[in-house]
């Protein structure tokens, strides 16, 4: 007993004497690389969205992560009396259940106006909806958990995007120059068995890979504290309310009243009509909603950005690039790790490129969530091992690198996404939907795309008070070209135990992509974009086969079968959706808009013909061939 209680105190610090005795018998766990640099740098983070400043918040993210892998997947019918409790009840359509307060308020205002038409959920994103929506007329409010506020690292953006948000008055042309703080040509994609920069040729000429440069994508740098400075003072101009520093405890729905928000015992609730969940992939909506399922696939992300890199080469961009094969990690499975990076603070505001050292960048891999994969801290330590080899102007990070911020996340995806609503009143829109390409570890490039659509359809919603679930669903609708991107997150990942040759992922997007390079802009631009076309598809598959044809067996055998006829149903409603746009939306626009009566009619077929256009990616304006 005595030697169990001192090993107690000697580790809880209670005594000084018991510690120095016994430090000498139990070794102490040694700090790792992450652990040391995070700590360093924690002080010089801010908070704000995308990431935390301290290895608690590591810790945290770690533990969410082993979770998630040591959940197992179960049907679960809140129809059907079982033994399981259910998922904890953060949305409630019973009057029995949740706050009463809130259903009290809603009963009091029957025949009343409530507090807002659209209380929207989550700020970072939520913003932009909200602005949007405001400036449609509406009455908004955007509740935030914190305080609402961009991080100091830059977002990357096409210029094209960003312009999608001064169409919308979302932004000025003086706001967008304000918030772009880096601009550079464009951005590198390759794919190589081992580190050779720059490289010529093609796969099968020099057996390592195949590189190339695109201009245009991702190649501005934005600043999100200052872009949301900007977007939130214009919300607040248009009438908008904010309350930030506000966590959301819960929502109430009544079909025929509208929606409450439980913002907590001593806080009053608020109305809506219409409650928007921007609360990200974590959203307490999403993962009541998801309850029993475990996600089809993860994107895990680290990264860091930092000064110290050779500011003469810092030029370019990198969207998706190799530099190894996939790598045996034992037990926990196969990766095959990829990287981006950018530029940071060149290009603007009389920054010369060739002048700044600084750069963001990122490790990702893609997987399964099984219980065998690697821990965060695993595949952190991994990239500062590996980031000299892909940035050889260093050596050591530890020492050469002046470290501002260092990240890490993990981003489940399911393949049931857009997510349609569960309830009448409530929609869940951005990363709370799924609407991002499973390829994609961020949201703001989905979030362009789509918010013209997305707050248009809302506000004929509540024009016409249509906010059933049927109705709202036709908001998030099915959208083939999304789902068949769940094809090629398969194709870059590997199951555990499964046994492929360590150069596959290289070899097929090295082939890919120099078919789609070949092929011209207007080919490989949409896809960086993570926008996919039936044209661009179809041309790029034929050709890729005729580049390669033996390979074809050895993709079959890694994606499967089952998945192979799933994803050509995909392929195929594509191909429908694409001449339904093409043929069929000119001659029922006109009949829909001026000769239907019913609105309801004419609202879903306003949605349909939305569906067809951004399902086949005929949404896309394509580039000019240089």
């Amino acid at each position: 007993m005595k030697f169990i209680l001192s090993i107690f105190l000697a580790l809880t610090g209670g005594a000084a004497a018991f510690s120095l005795q016994m430090s000498s018998k139990i070794p102490s766990k040694e700090v790792s690389l992450t652990q040391r640099l995070i700590e360093r740098t924690s002080g010089q983070q801010t908070g704000g969205a995308g990431g935390t400043s301290s290895y608690e918040g590591f810790l945290r993210a770690e533990a969410n992560w082993k979770r998630l892998k040591q959940s197992q997947p179960f049907d679960y019918d809140p129809k059907v009396l079982s033994r399981d409790d259910g998922p904890q009840l953060f949305v409630t359509d019973d009057g029995a259940t949740g706050n009463q307060v809130c259903w009290e308020k809603l009963r009091g205002q029957k025949d009343k106006q409530l507090d807002y038409d659209i209380a929207i959920c989550g700020g970072t994103l939520g913003i932009f909806f909200a602005t949007s929506l405001a400036l449609r007329g509406h009455k908004v409010i955007v509740v935030e958990a914190g305080i609402l506020r961009g991080r100091e690292q830059e977002w990357n953006i096409s210029l094209d995007e960003m312009e999608e948000l001064l169409c919308l008055g979302v932004l000025s042309q003086e706001d967008i120059d304000a918030v772009i703080t880096t601009e550079f040509p464009g951005c590198r994609s390759g794919f190589k068995n081992k580190e050779v920069t720059p490289l010529t040729g093609g796969y099968f000429d020099n057996d390592i890979g195949y590189e190339t440069i695109t201009n245009d994508v991702l190649n501005l740098g934005v600043a999100p504290s200052l872009l949301l400075e900007r977007v939130k003072k214009r919300f607040l101009e248009l009438g908008g309310t904010i309350k930030e520093e506000t966590r959301l405890q819960g929502v109430v729905v009544s079909e025929a009243l509208g929606s409450a928000l439980d913002l907590g015992e001593d806080v009053e609730p608020i109305t809506a009509s219409l409650v928007l969940d921007c609360m990200g992939n974590a959203s307490p909506i999403s993962r009541q909603q998801r309850y029993g399922q475990k996600p089809d696939g993860v994107c895990a992300v680290v990264g860091s950005c930092a000064s110290g890199y050779d500011a003469a080469t810092n030029l370019m961009g990198d969207i998706i690039y190799t530099h190894t094969e996939i790598y045996d990690k034992g037990p926990n499975g196969k990766l095959q790790y990829f990287w981006e990076a950018f530029p940071v603070n060149i290009g603007r505001n009389g920054n010369e490129p060739g002048t700044s050292s600084m750069k963001t960048t990122y490790m990702f891999t893609y997987m399964d969530a099984d219980e065998m994969r690697p821990s965060l801290e695993t595949l952190m330590e991994d990239y500062w091992r590996l980031l000299p080899v892909y940035q050889p102007s260093i050596s050591d990070p530890e020492n050469d690198l002046d470290i501002h911020r260092i990240l890490f996340a993990f981003f489940p995806t399911y393949r049931d996404s857009p997510l349609k609503p569960q309830w009448s009143r409530v929609l869940a829109i951005g990363d709370a939907s799924g609407i991002q390409s499973p390829l994609s570890f961020g949201g703001f490039g989905a979030l362009t795309r789509h918010l013209e659509r997305i707050t248009g359809a809302i506000s004929n919603a509540l024009e016409h008070s249509l906010l059933h679930k049927d109705d709202l669903a036709e908001i998030n609708a099915y959208t083939p070209n999304l789902s068949a991107t769940w094809m090629f997150q398969k194709a870059m990942s590997v199951q555990v135990g499964q046994s492929v040759d360590s150069k596959f992922v290289n070899r097929l997007l090295a082939t890919n992509f120099e078919v789609m390079d070949n092929m011209g802009v207007r080919t490989i631009k949409p896809f960086l974009q993570d926008v996919v076309r039936i044209d661009g598809l179809l041309g790029s598959l034929a050709r890729s086969f005729v580049a390669d044809p033996t390979f074809m067996p050895s993709i079959v055998a890694h994606v499967g079968v089952p998945r192979l006829v799933d994803w050509l149903g995909h392929i195929s409603m594509m191909i429908l959706y694409t001449l339904l746009h093409s043929l069929v939306s000119p001659i029922l626009e006109p009949i829909v808009e001026g000769a239907l009566k019913d609105e309801r009619e004419k609202y879903r077929w306003r949605r349909r013909m939305e569906a067809w256009k951004f399902g086949s990616g005929s949404d896309y304006i394509l580039p000019e061939e240089n």
